[in-house]
């Protein structure tokens, strides 16, 4: 069973198992379906299902995704779902060895260009959404004058407000209660700069 838990991820093997490319779209794609089938997410990413299949056994074999629960009568499918409730990296765990400093850097970089990417797709394809959606969209920069406890505090109080969202539509999407809802990517990034 899932956990309801982020995972925290310290290990360097387990962050290298998420920081390749497609494994890192997989794990976001299955994330966001729940429950899916290795040709169900090939068509995703239009690769190999024997591609997707081998890496989604990668993730796998770091605790990332596990086997579900079949969601149809062909005992040939196997099903996959996140191992957790997500995954959360930290700078502070990968400290101290140049290895574990440079596969830190060398993921989030990855993130980040995964995460710009998917913004850059949105704006394209930004004509074809409706003016309520264009209107519930934001794109916002702020800068602020803050102390470092100051800015986890805020990002404390982000995140409690994004989980609470999350977890509404986890709930509603459960009920069948699916009219008008989207996946939304909501992407944070707080951090101190000097001019």
């Amino acid at each position: 069973m899932a956990s309801k838990e982020n995972r925290r991820i310290t290990d360097v093997g387990t962050l290298k198992a998420l920081a390749h490319p497609l494994r890192a779209n997989l794990y976001r794609l299955l994330f966001v379906h729940r429950v899916a089938t290795a040709s169900q997410l090939a068509d995703n990413v239009d690769e190999a299902v024997s591609l997707v299949s081998y890496h989604l056994r990668k993730l796998a074999e770091h605790g990332l995704i596990e086997e579900a629960e079949p969601q149809s009568g062909d005992g040939r499918e196997r099903w996959w779902r996140p191992a957790s409730d997500g995954v959360s990296i930290h700078d502070e765990d990968f400290r101290g060895e140049p290895e574990k400093a440079a596969a830190h850097l060398a993921a989030s970089r990855l993130f980040h260009g995964q995460r710009s990417d998917l913004y850059r797709r949105y704006l394209d394809e930004r004509p074809a959404w409706s003016a309520q959606w264009k209107a519930a969209t934001v794109d916002d920069e702020w800068l602020l004058r803050l102390t470092a406890s100051e800015l986890a505090a805020l990002t404390e109080e982000l995140q409690t407000a994004a989980r609470k969202y999350r977890e509404r539509g986890l709930a509603a999407d459960a009920a069948g209660d699916t009219e008008g809802r989207e996946n939304v990517a909501l992407h944070m990034y707080g951090f101190p700069f000097r001019t």
